[in-house]
């Protein structure tokens, strides 16, 4: 029974075939949108997975921060930052051993400066930063000349450093054999410092390097020696930093979770009694379920206003088939005469509904997955909707044929069958 409804109703539609396409443009729009929307949503949250994963989804952040008072309130002319008030190398050092085995090392970099390194009339824009070794690593960089910072580079401050292969192209033609050993030279507070460099690294934008609006030759790029120099040559009076970046492991303690535990150690030990400043820890994997929860957020608002053309769609099904059944109002009645029940009648228009759009979701999907894939591929990431949603997807298009399909199946069934005889 259901097959043969099933051939009735393509027989049907294949009889006009103008108007079928165009009762399923409304649900081939409505649905594509959907899909597309979908797999658009995937590649913005697969594009910050991979952003954050780039700066470390496992990097908790640690600064100091304003402490409010018992009202919650924070005092517009809080004193300046002390020696006493920032991290320091014995508080970094308890904090390891405490999470040892959560923590695997602590990022510790600071800003030495930027300036215009020249060669008569050669020159290379740099920002120079001091790492310990555990930034370095993170650094992630590729050297293709040279050597990398060493242990012994770290232990002593050696006044070491390593430039990028665009610092080597502006100031000596693109010869990295021939930077290495060669210094560059800084002025710093009235002060002149020289580093050899003992490595070159492949530059990238996400290596460093703002180049918005600059030019090719002008983009500064970064530069990096051992953390204890830069200490030394900053001459800082404080031995501590008011930031710094924990690398968590992966194991049993989320790195939502850690962070919170780690705060609460550092103010509970360090600044419980301080006056003025707390410990603040935030992690990566935070920000990335926040964001991701903001790209669901929004993806769902887009798919509620693309799914307005399927209600649009699903009401131009139902007007269609109204215009259907009023045409085929004498082969009902012929139908009824031979002995068709209203069930069978009824069944049949529903039959021709479910199919238009199924043939409409189907062509819908396959145009919103082309759709998704192209707009995915423009933004650079990869991106699909899951199995489960084209599968609800097509299930909402059968749903809808019978919603939509059975109002005017029912009148049909309805019809008196010396009447629809009679019609002209």
């Amino acid at each position: 029974m259901f097959l043969e409804n099933v051939r009735l109703a393509i027989t049907a539609l294949k009889s006009n075939k103008v108007r079928t396409f165009l009762t399923m443009l409304g649900i081939i729009i409505g649905l594509a949108s959907v899909i597309a929307i979908m797999s658009v949503g995937s590649a913005m949250n697969n594009k910050i997975k991979s952003e954050v994963g780039e700066m470390g989804a496992n990097n908790i952040s640690v600064y100091l921060t304003q402490k409010a008072n018992d009202e919650g309130e924070y005092d517009d002319d809080v004193r300046d930052m002390k020696e006493k008030d920032y991290f320091n190398n014995d508080m970094m050092i308890a904090l390891e051993k405490n999470f040892s085995n959560d923590v695997s090392g602590i990022v510790l970099s600071q800003e030495v400066g930027s300036t215009k390194i020249t060669d008569k009339k050669k020159y290379a824009n740099i920002n120079m930063y001091g790492v310990n070794v555990t930034a370095m690593n993170q650094k992630k960089l590729k050297v293709v000349a040279g050597r990398n910072l060493e242990k012994s580079d770290y232990s002593s401050g050696a006044n070491v450093i390593i430039v990028s292969d665009k610092y080597v192209k502006n100031l000596f033609d693109g010869n990295n054999e021939a930077a290495l050993g060669k210094s560059v030279e800084i002025e710093l507070n009235d002060n002149y410092f020289s580093f050899s460099i003992v490595g070159v690294y492949e530059y990238s934008a996400s290596a460093g390097g703002f180049s918005a609006g600059v030019s090719e030759k002008d983009i500064p790029t970064d530069c990096y020696i051992p953390f204890k120099a830069s200490k030394r040559i900053l001459r800082s009076s404080k031995d501590g930093l008011q930031e710094m970046t924990i690398i968590a492991k992966t194991g049993d303690v989320a790195p939502d979770v850690l962070a919170t535990n780690i705060q609460n150690w550092l103010n509970e030990n360090y600044y419980k009694t301080n006056d003025a400043y707390e410990a603040y820890c935030y992690s990566m994997k935070a920000e990335l379920d926040q964001m991701n929860k903001m790209v669901g957020s929004i993806t769902l608002a887009i798919m509620g206003i693309g799914a307005i053309s399927l209600l649009v769609g699903g009401i131009g099904v139902m007007n269609i088939m109204i215009v259907t059944i009023s045409e085929r109002t004498r082969e009902i009645g012929t139908r009824k005469a031979l002995g068709a029940t209203n069930g069978y009648i009824r069944m049949q228009f529903i039959t021709e509904a479910v199919v238009v759009c199924v043939m409409g979701g189907v062509i819908g999907v396959i145009l919103g997955l082309i759709l998704g894939a192209v707009i995915s591929n423009i933004m650079g990431s990869v991106g699909a909707p899951s199995p489960l949603g084209v599968l609800a997807c097509l299930m909402f298009s059968v749903l809808f044929g019978v919603f939509f399909g059975y109002y005017p199946a029912n009148k049909a069934a309805k019809l008196n069958p010396i009447e629809a005889l009679r019609y002209e």
